[in-house]
Formats: C-alpha cells, sequence, structure tokens
C-alpha cells in the first residue's frame, strides 16, 4: 500500500458483508491511511456483520435511513466529531428495489414500490449532497461518489426500475457536480461496475447467466469487487482532483463492445 489516503476522512455507506463493494472500499480505505465512518440502515446493520467490518479497520458505524434528511445530518453531524473535523469523501453505495426483490414484472410494477426505489437508490445520492452542501461539511478538493451501472443506459429486462434509479443517480452526480465544484472544489462522479458477485447482485433473476455472459462480452473480463474498491480509492486521493461529473466505466470493456467472437462461439 501507497498511503494515498493519509490524512483523509470520508463515509462509507452500504458495507453489508464481505461481498459489498462498500466493504472492500472500506478495507482499502483503512489500508491507505484513511479514517472512516461506516453507515447503513438500521435494518440493514440487524442483517449484516459490518460490526466486524468497523473493528478491522478502526471505525465507528453510525445507523442512518438515507432518505431521512434528519438521519443524514445526525450522520454528518457525528462523523465531524469523530474526526475533529470535515470530510474529504463519501460513498454512496445503495441500492435496493421492491419490484425487484418481489418478482413484480416490469410492465406490472407497483408505483410506491417504484417511488420508494428511486428515493433509496437515487434521491438518497441527492439527499446526501445537499445536506453536505448545506452544512458545508466537506473539505476543498474532496470527493463524492456513486456506484452505477450500464443498466442507466441500456436495457436489461429483469433489472426493472432500478436501470431508471442509476439514470438519476448519475443525472445527480452531474447536476450536483457543478454546483460542488463551484463551491469548493469538490469533485462528483459515479462508477459504472461490471455485473459483481455481492449479495443484492445475486438476488436479480438470472445474474449468474448474465454474469458469465459479460465476462465473455468483456476483453478484460468483468471487473472484481477488490478493483472496483481500487478504483474508489483512486478517485478519493488527489492524483483524480480534475475528474468531475463523469459516469466512469469499470467494466472490463463491455460497454463498448458490439459482439465478442467468445460469444458467438458459445
Amino acid at each position: 500500500m501507497s498511503g494515498i489516503l493519509k490524512g483523509k476522512k470520508g463515509i462509507i455507506s452500504g458495507a453489508l458483508d464481505s461481498n459489498s463493494i462498500a466493504w472492500k472500499v472500506a478495507e482499502k480505505a483503512h489500508a491507505e491511511g484513511a479514517e472512516i465512518v461506516l453507515t447503513n440502515a438500521p435494518v440493514a446493520l440487524r442483517m449484516g456483520t459490518i460490526n466486524e467490518l468497523a473493528e478491522k479497520t478502526n471505525s465507528i458505524v453510525i445507523g442512518a435511513d438515507a432518505t431521512s434528511l434528519e438521519d443524514i445530518s445526525n450522520l454528518y453531524d457525528k462523523s465531524i466529531e469523530r474526526f475533529g473535523g470535515k470530510i474529504d469523501f463519501i460513498l454512496h453505495s445503495i441500492g435496493m428495489s421492491i419490484n425487484v426483490r418481489k418478482k413484480k414484472a416490469y410492465t406490472d410494477s407497483k408505483y410506491d414500490w417504484m417511488q420508494k426505489t428511486f428515493d433509496i437508490s437515487a434521491i438518497s445520492f441527492h439527499k446526501f449532497m445537499q445536506v453536505a452542501f448545506q452544512k458545508e461539511v466537506m473539505n476543498e478538493w474532496g470527493s463524492i461518489l456513486g456506484l452505477s451501472y450500464i443498466a442507466a443506459q441500456r436495457t436489461f429486462p429483469d433489472y426493472g426500475e432500478m436501470a431508471e434509479s442509476k439514470a438519476l443517480l448519475e443525472s445527480f452526480a452531474r447536476s450536483f457536480g457543478y454546483h460542488w465544484a463551484k463551491k469548493n472544489h469538490v469533485r462528483v462522479n459515479t462508477i459504472s461496475q461490471s455485473p459483481t458477485m455481492t449479495t443484492a447482485g445475486k438476488g436479480v433473476k438470472g445474474f449468474q447467466e448474465f454474469y458469465d455472459y459479460a465476462d465473455k462480452m468483456s476483453p478484460l473480463g468483468n471487473a472484481t469487487a477488490d478493483d472496483c474498491a481500487a478504483y474508489c480509492i483512486s478517485l478519493f486521493s488527489d492524483f483524480t482532483r480534475y475528474v468531475t461529473m463523469q459516469n466512469l466505466y469499470h467494466d472490463g470493456g463491455f460497454s463498448n463492445m458490439g459482439m465478442s467472437p467468445d460469444v458467438l462461439e458459445q
């Protein structure tokens, strides 16, 4: 490790278990010298093993409902108290679709569930940024990052309204990214990651088959959760100070492929 985050302080959301990308990010951030606070929804804290991660990374866990402005405000207050100063980076790794979870067809979506999906998976990103913006919790040249997926641009029928959620997430990064840059040079980006064997990902219908397809379509193969975490660390570091308002593909080349001979042979 090179210590590229030495002296930096950040909040990492969404670490549920050791399969989570956020979990890997927390481990790497700690190894690179950062101080971190872990957060997740209260129900997720009860389901996961996040306290093990907190012990491993010498961090604390602050429960917060990402859809609650009050909870987010409390998260920032307690984090600043913990750090003794402002925040350098935030990872938004939050997503959940009730329609997908309950296997409702896209053409028969329940709209109250859809609205909840948007609130949890995308609008929470705007809330994270808006509360941080208004409370002035970010240091100069900080970094805010959200995790996305190529379904924001292309059609994946079993991904449901999560596709629209990711499109909205990416739009928030561009729109709010402008205001953050003008305010105090904070950059805002999203990473469009390969299909990844996380607990959430494996719950999507046909995931294994699509994972194998994407792996063959990508010249470099699917990017792993570990490699995605490393990419996140680079975007928290000072080496990427002028990268902002971007959706960055971390997918082994999948996003630029038309057809692969490997898939044709199969």
